[in-house]
């Protein structure tokens, strides 16, 4: 295999990943600004029905500038308070995710030989032996390593992973989550975490003005909040969407990154 031919390829995914964050932003900020031109529009066009009609414009600089200043705004924040949530380390993803921690005296047979094969592992990675979580609910086959840097990483398995597997075949399993750690991809996922939150963010703030429709009144026919918080939930579908597209490039990315290791 050219590793450097790898690297490039790798470069690449990684500037798709870029690509990925900043269309959505864009694609945020004209779905938010078309809905709320065609929303505020319609609401001007109610309170004046009896009276001259406002002239519809296409393009509203003011309307657009609040809208790109308020989209930005709402992924900053939101992905910076999920960054300072994640930023105690791998034991919030695990717990966040169902693990449950598993203590080092414990003397349930799977479980020391999970504590055995981690403990084997660390040594031979010359890295901290990582707090290990077991996700009690799953019963399939799965795990992931979480943390910023291997001295707060943490080892979460399912339990089918843990209950069903040979020792070898955990080994296996636990050997590809500590080339994660290795290669720092856990740093990255949870950047990631915090990135996917600030673009869904927009679909919170919509069902905060959807409140807005439960209070009475004359004019609750002419309060345009209600639209326009149901526009951002239908809206916040195009952060999902593109949510994805960011997890499965890094995912790919995850996988080049282990198997070169």
């Amino acid at each position: 295999m050219d590793f450097f031919a790898q690297q490039d390829k790798t470069r690449r995914k990684t500037k798709l990943l870029v690509f990925y964050f900043a269309a959505a932003v864009v694609a945020l900020i004209l779905a938010v600004y078309f809905a709320s031109l065609a929303i505020f529009t319609g609401a001007q066009a109610h309170y004046h029905r009896y009276g001259e009609q406002p002239e519809f414009a296409l393009w509203n600089p003011q309307m657009f500038l609040g809208v790109a200043v308020g989209v930005l705004a709402v992924v900053f924040i939101g992905s910076t308070y999920k960054t300072l949530a994640l930023a105690q380390g791998g034991s919030v993803v695990s717990e966040m995710m169902g693990g449950r921690l598993v203590k080092p005296n414990s003397s349930d047979p799977d479980e020391r030989k999970l504590l055995n094969v981690v403990e084997e592992m660390a040594i031979a990675s010359g890295v901290p032996v990582p707090q290990v979580y077991v996700m009690d609910e799953e019963d399939g086959i799965n795990a992931f390593a979480a943390g910023h840097k291997p001295g707060d990483a943490t080892v979460t398995v399912t339990r089918g992973c843990m209950k069903l597997l040979s020792r070898d075949e955990l080994q296996g399993v636990i050997g590809h989550e500590f080339s994660h750690i290795l290669n720092g991809d856990m740093r990255l996922n949870l950047r990631l975490m915090g990135i996917i939150f600030g673009i869904l963010c927009l679909a919170i703030i919509g069902r905060v003005l959807l409140q807005t429709a439960r209070g009475g009144g004359r004019g609750r026919g002419q309060n345009p909040l209600p639209l326009l918080g149901l526009a951002l939930l239908i809206i916040g579908y195009i952060g999902v969407f593109f949510g994805r597209l960011i997890q499965a490039a890094v995912s790919r990315q995850r996988e080049f990154l282990a198997d070169a290791s």
